[in-house]
C-alpha cells in the first residue's frame, strides 16, 4: 500500500462474531457489573450506617466526614498508578488482587476498634478500590469494537447504581438487626466470593493491546497500524473491508476500531493535554462529586435536613439511584443510536453527557430555594439522578481517543483526578453541617450545582475525540486511514 492508498471509510458488510466469543464477552461484562456493585456497596455502607457509627464512636459530623474522606487519601494515587500498570499487566490479575484486598482491608473493622481502626480500614480499602472503575472499563471494552462499546460501558456504570440499590435495603436491614460491623462483614465476604468466581471466568478480550514485546508496531487494538495479521489474529471483529475481505484482514483494519487516531506509543502527556481528555475529566469530576455526596451525606440530609424517616429516606435514596441507572442506560442507547446514524462523537457523547449534567446543575441550584414537598423530591432526584451518566461517557470517550496501549493509563489518570472529589466533598460537607447546621446542606447543594454546571459546559465545548485523535497522529507517518468523524489520518 502506498502513501496515497486509502482504506474505504465505511465497511461494506459485517461477518458475525462467533457465538462462544459473544457469550464470553457478556459473561465477563456481567461479572464486572457485579464487581462494581460490590465496590459501591463497600463505599455506601458507612453512609447507610452514619448515625449508628457516629453514636457508637462518638464522632462529630466533621470527624465522620474526615473518616469518609480518608477512603480517598490513596484512592486517586493508586487509581493512576494501577491504571498505568494495566497497560503492562493483564487486567484479570489486577482485578482479582483488588477484590481480595477489599475483603482483607475491612476485616479489622469487623472485629472491633474505634476511629483509628475505622480510618485505617478506609484508607486501605480506598487504595484497593481506586483503580476499580478504569481497569473494569478497560477489561470490559477490550471485548467490543468501538461501535459496540456504549452499552457494555454503560453497564459497568450501572453497576454503581445497582450496588447502592441492592445495598441500601439489604445493608440497612442488617445494620438495624445485627449492627453496622456485621454489615461491613457482609460486603467483605461478598468481595471474596466474587474473587473466587473471577479466577475461572474472568479475562480480557481481543481488542486489548498486545503485551508481547515481539508484536509489531502494527499489532493491537487502537494501534492504528494497518493491515498486518498481528493486528487481526484472534480479534474476532465483525467488520468487512470495502473490497470484501473478512477475517484477519478485516480485523486488522479494526485493530484500531477505526478510532483512536493516536499511534501506538503516543506519550501520555500529549493525550492528557487534549481538550477532549480535559473536558471529559472536568465533566466526570462533577459526577463524582455527586456520587461522593450521595454515598456519605445524602441519607443524613434526607433525615436531618428534610425530616424524612429512615424508611422514607431509604426509599428516596433508591429512587435517586434508580433514576441514575435509567439515565445511564438511556444515554447509552441514545449515544449508540446517534453514532450508528453517523453523528460525530463530540455530539453523540460530549453533547448528550453535557446536557444531562446541565439538567442536574439546574435542579441542584434550584433545590435550596424550592418549596418543601413534591417539588423538593423531584428536584433532588433529577439533580442527583441525571449526573451519573457522565462516568460512562467519559470512559468511552477516552477509550475512543487513546490508542489501546495507552488506554489504561489515560483512564487511570483521569480517574485519579476525578476521585479527588471524593476526598474533598465528605469533609467539606461535614464542616458545613457542623458550622451551619442544616443550612450547611443548602450551601453544599449550591456548590454541587456549580460544579455540575462547569462540567456540563466543559463536556459540550471541549469533547471532540475525532479532532484530537487526528491532532495526536499529526507526527505519525504512513498511509492514511479514515476515522469515524474526522478527515483522513496518518498511521
Amino acid at each position: 500500500m502506498t502513501d496515497t492508498d486509502v482504506v474505504p471509510a465505511v465497511p461494506a458488510g459485517r461477518a458475525k462474531t462467533p457465538p462462544d466469543r459473544r457469550r464470553r464477552a457478556w459473561t465477563v461484562t456481567a461479572l464486572l457489573v457485579v464487581f462494581m456493585m460490590v465496590n459501591f456497596a463497600d463505599k455506601s455502607v458507612l453512609g447507610l450506617a452514619a448515625d449508628p457509627i457516629r453514636k457508637d464512636l462518638g464522632l462529630s459530623a466533621s470527624a465522620f466526614g474526615l473518616a469518609n474522606s480518608a477512603f480517598f487519601l490513596l484512592f486517586s494515587v493508586c487509581g493512576a498508578t494501577v491504571g498505568l500498570l494495566a497497560d503492562r499487566v493483564r487486567p484479570k490479575w489486577l482485578l482479582l488482587a483488588m477484590a481480595v484486598l477489599w475483603s482483607l482491608s475491612q476485616t479489622p473493622l469487623v472485629m472491633g476498634g474505634g476511629l483509628a481502626v475505622l480510618v485505617t480500614s478506609r484508607v486501605l480499602l480506598g487504595a484497593a478500590e481506586g483503580p476499580a472503575f478504569p481497569v473494569a472499563q478497560q477489561a470490559t471494552l477490550s471485548w467490543f469494537p468501538d461501535h459496540r462499546r456504549n452499552l457494555p460501558g454503560a453497564l459497568i456504570v450501572l453497576g454503581i447504581t445497582l450496588g447502592v440499590l441492592v445495598a441500601a435495603p439489604v445493608l440497612t436491614w442488617v445494620i438495624h438487626q445485627h449492627g453496622w460491623r456485621t454489615a461491613v462483614a457482609v460486603v467483605a465476604i461478598t468481595g471474596a466470593v466474587w474473587a473466587l468466581l473471577w479466577i475461572p471466568l474472568g479475562g480480557e478480550g481481543p481488542h486489548a493491546a498486545p503485551r508481547d514485546s515481539g508484536a509489531g508496531a502494527g499489532a493491537g487494538a487502537g494501534a492504528g497500524a494497518g493491515a498486518g495479521a498481528g493486528a487481526g489474529a484472534g480479534a474476532g471483529d465483525d467488520r468487512t473491508t470495502g473490497d470484501g475481505r473478512t477475517g484477519e484482514g478485516a480485523e486488522a483494519l479494526d485493530g484500531a476500531d477505526l478510532t483512536g487516531g493516536a499511534v501506538r506509543g503516543t506519550p501520555y502527556r500529549r493525550i492528557l493535554a487534549t481538550r477532549t481528555w480535559i473536558g471529559a475529566t472536568a465533566a466526570y469530576f462533577g459526577t463524582y462529586w455527586v456520587i461522593a455526596f450521595c454515598l456519605v451525606w445524602l441519607p443524613s440530609f434526607l433525615q436531618d435536613g428534610l425530616g424524612y424517616s429512615p424508611a422514607a429516606s431509604t426509599r428516596l435514596l433508591m429512587l435517586v439511584w434508580g433514576l441514575s441507572g435509567v439515565v445511564v442506560l438511556g444515554q447509552a442507547g441514545l449515544t449508540g443510536w446517534l453514532l450508528r446514524r453517523g453523528t460525530a462523537s463530540r455530539r453523540a457523547r460530549g453533547g448528550v453527557g453535557g446536557v444531562l449534567l446541565l439538567v442536574g446543575a439546574a435542579a441542584c441550584l434550584a433545590l435550596p430555594v424550592a418549596p418543601a414537598g413534591a417539588t423538593t423530591v423531584v428536584l433532588l432526584v433529577a439533580g442527583f439522578g441525571c449526573a451519573g451518566a457522565m462516568g460512562s461517557v467519559a470512559a468511552t470517550t477516552v477509550t475512543e481517543l487513546a490508542p489501546a496501549d495507552r488506554r489504561g493509563g489515560a483512564l487511570g489518570i483521569m480517574n485519579a483526578v476525578v476521585t479527588t472529589a471524593g476526598l474533598i466533598a465528605p469533609t467539606l460537607v461535614g464542616h458545613l453541617v457542623d458550622t451551619q447546621g442544616t443550612a450547611g446542606y443548602r450551601v453544599a447543594l449550591l456548590i454541587t450545582g456549580g460544579l455540575l454546571l462547569l462540567g456540563g459546559l466543559a463536556a459540550v465545548t471541549l469533547i471532540d475525540p475525532a479532532r484530537d485523535a487526528l491532532l495526536l497522529s499529526a507526527r505519525g507517518t504512513g498511509p492514511l486511514v479514515p476515522d469515524h468523524d474526522s478527515p483522513l489520518r496518518p498511521l
